[in-house]
């Protein structure tokens, strides 16, 4: 089962690096991993995307906690959340091409950033679902890059994550 484990931790040289180490030792997989600072500039937010049992996620919750850099860490599929993953999409647009991949950008709510003779650069905002189907609703051929930014949660309502 896939969970989004948010990690606030020390905005330190190194911090990223014990994390990432401490899942590639134990033959954990990160599938997305995002992070940046906070409104605190001393904290980062890390978003982690793995999959694994819950005896195997409740595992790498209680590695986390205790690096010294770790601040808390939260599993937010615990509970309700928004979940968001932005993605840059060049695809080919020539001749009829062009209005297909305008429509299509339409139907999922993606905006055309730029326009070039051949191609088209699409940004999409959306769920990990929503970013798959767009991508499985193009013709393979049509696609020439792509770049994700894997997900970013945060929790409903009164859920936060702060010290």
């Amino acid at each position: 089962m896939k969970h989004i484990i948010s990690v606030l931790l020390e905005n330190e040289p190194g911090a990223l690096s014990r994390v990432v180490g401490l899942f590639s030792a134990r033959g954990y997989n990160i599938e997305t991993l995002t992070v940046a600072p906070t409104e605190d500039e001393t904290l980062s937010r890390m978003t982690i995307v793995t999959k694994g049992s819950d005896a195997v996620i409740e595992q790498i919750t209680k590695h986390l906690n205790r690096l010294v850099d770790v601040v808390k860490v939260v599993d937010l599929t615990e509970g309700t959340h928004i979940e968001r993953e932005l993605m840059l999409i060049k695809v080919r647009a020539v001749g009829r091409e062009r209005e297909e991949m305008k429509r299509l950008s339409d139907i999922f709510r993606g905006r055309i950033i730029d326009v070039t003779d051949k191609v088209y650069t699409i940004e999409l905002t959306g769920d990990q679902g929503k970013i798959e189907a767009f991508i499985g609703a193009l013709d393979r051929t049509a696609i020439l890059e792509t770049v994700r930014t894997g997900v970013s949660g945060i929790g409903r309502g009164e859920r936060v994550l702060k010290l």
